[in-house]
């Protein structure tokens, strides 16, 4: 067991958002929650990776068998937990490969490892750069500063890829990418996921699921997850829509 949510009541500002969730990941799946706006889908994500902004009533969020509910954001980030942003935020002064190289270097003391220099950690990235489609004059530009849609997903993934984390939340990474960006990048993550990762897919639709095919798609309503099923559910969304589904 990778990931396991039991009984999970969040929410912000003292709203409850989170009512209940039950939810297992496994090491090595694909899983997906699908749901309408204000379902709950993005305050989950939020809540997993320890947004201090969202407060947690009651329940328990366990990682590697270990109780991570209260954890801070940046320990649950050197255990393995990786959240790709919807709208991914801008670093202005900040290059891409400082950001890279110190959050990197973070995880090799955390492993008792060496820490690399610029010279080393950029053998390392150029490898990860070509897996993405991006140029080596990337490294030099800020993170996210001026970036177009498509190329703010390519960050998200080339960080992904380059931290080597255990579990990734997608969030809605598929919005605003044309069909050529959305075959790159899901490419990219179906590598990732080759290693034995897992990965938590948060979409309206399915077409992100036509690429990164999911071992169970959730359907979230009202802060629950209500239904779950196979790829066969995400295509009677798509065909139906979220009404014919009751809680």
């Amino acid at each position: 067991m990778l990931l396991k949510i039991e009984n999970l009541h969040a929410g912000i500002d003292n709203r409850e958002i989170l009512k209940g969730v039950n939810l297992t990941i496994q090491a090595g799946e694909v899983h997906a929650i699908m749901g309408i706006n204000g379902s709950g889908k993005s305050t989950l994500s939020k809540v997993l990776t320890g947004h201090p902004g969202y407060q947690i009533k009651s329940g328990n969020i366990f990682f590697n068998g270990e109780d991570i509910t209260f954890v801070e954001p940046e320990e649950r980030a050197l255990r393995g937990i990786f959240l790709a942003f919807q709208y991914p935020l801008e670093v202005p002064g900040v290059s891409n490969e400082e950001f890279l190289r110190t959050a990197f270097n973070i995880q090799q003391q955390k492993k008792g490892l060496k820490e690399l220099d610029p010279i080393e950690f950029f053998q390392v990235l150029t490898e990860k750069l070509n897996r993405v489609g991006l140029k080596p004059d990337f490294l030099t530009r800020n993170v996210n500063e001026g970036f177009s849609g498509g190329e703010k997903k390519r960050n998200e993934i080339f960080q992904l890829i380059t931290l080597d984390s255990k579990f990734c939340i997608l969030d809605e990474i598929d919005s605003g990418l044309d069909i050529d960006a959305l075959r790159s990048i899901s490419s990219t993550i179906n590598q990732f996921l080759q290693a034995g990762k897992s990965i938590l897919i948060i979409t309206h639709y399915k077409r992100l699921l036509d690429y990164i095919r999911p071992d169970f798609v959730h359907v979230m309503r009202d802060g629950q997850i209500v239904k779950t099923g196979d790829i066969t559910l995400a295509d009677a969304l798509e065909e139906k829509g979220y009404d014919w589904i009751v809680s």
